[in-house]
């Protein structure tokens, strides 16, 4: 009922509610967010345990569905070279020759060659830039992104990289491992401005071959269209992998200006309407080398 509530834009019932007892939701926690944007910072303290813990639990289970996808993007391989974490089973496997048993009973063995853990393929890093609109009405669409970076900053091989834009575009990447100061940080509202975002995505660009962008917007540019297809076309044409993220409403259709994904398709940037299962699925691809 509380809950209900908070959906309904009551914020003096956001106190009451017990983060323990609360069934995790997006749509909870975009309204919980869009209450809280207001509050001074003493309320705010006293709700950051509800927002930790949907964000927590929402988290958690995207990692859950997503694992499939992502399986075998780092598995890691032994080395005797020092670097790595420290493998313990291959480790103890490794070193039973070396055992020994103590004065009181107990056997211990020495790790005379240790075991480590490297990535199978260092040489194989890639880099993912989200650009993420938050401008008016991309509340659940910011969620979805934040909560998608954070399970993805998790892959050893892949540098996660949140560009926010609206009218300005502000680098969140510091935030990506910890998506509630993320989403408290982010301010949804303001106008549209894509192809800023696609430029400062464009200045992260090192390796073109081993760069992905991900634009999660409704596509509605609010500038001149034409330095939007430039952006692209100069992405594309680097080799960049370019995905266009169609936005998503409340009940998860797509709500996005086909005549404008159209001429970004043109101009070299598909355009879908990806879930995050999905858009973890075509990272996967990339990262593993299958088709463009």
């Amino acid at each position: 009922m509380l809950a209900r509530a908070a959906d309904q834009g009551r914020s003096d019932v956001l106190a009451e509610l017990d983060p323990a007892s609360v069934r995790p939701s997006v749509d909870l926690l975009t309204s919980v967010l869009s209450l809280a944007g207001g509050m001074p910072e003493k309320q705010l303290a006293r709700l950051r345990p509800l927002v930790r813990r949907l964000v927590d639990e929402l988290a958690k289970e995207l990692a859950t569905r997503m694992r499939p996808a992502l399986t075998g993007l780092a598995t890691p391989r032994p080395t005797r070279r020092p670097g790595g974490r420290l493998d313990l089973s291959r480790t103890l496997r490794a070193n039973l020759a070396h055992s020994r048993r103590t004065a009181d009973g107990r056997t211990v063995v020495v790790p005379e060659r240790p075991v480590f853990s490297t990535r199978s393929r260092k040489e194989a890093d890639w880099r993912l830039i989200l650009v993420v609109d938050v401008s008016g009405s991309m509340e659940a669409s910011v969620i979805w992104s934040a909560l998608t970076a954070a399970v993805l900053g998790g892959v050893p091989t892949l540098s996660t990289h949140f560009l926010a834009f609206s009218t300005d575009v502000i680098d969140l990447t510091d935030r990506v491992d910890d998506p509630l100061s993320l989403l408290l940080e982010v301010k949804v509202g303001g106008g549209t401005h894509i192809a800023a975002g696609l430029r400062h995505a464009r200045s992260l660009v090192t390796v073109p071959s081993r760069t992905l962008v991900a634009v999660v917007s409704d596509f509605e540019e609010g500038y001149p269209l034409g330095g939007l297809l430039a952006e692209v076309s100069a992405l594309a044409s680097s080799g960049v992998h370019l995905m266009g993220c169609a936005a998503l409403d409340d009940t998860g259709n797509p709500r996005y200006s086909v005549p404008v994904a159209q001429q970004l398709v043109a101009a070299g940037m598909p355009v879908a309407a990806l879930s995050p299962l999905a858009l973890a699925r075509w990272v996967g691809d990339r990262l593993r080398g299958e088709a463009r």
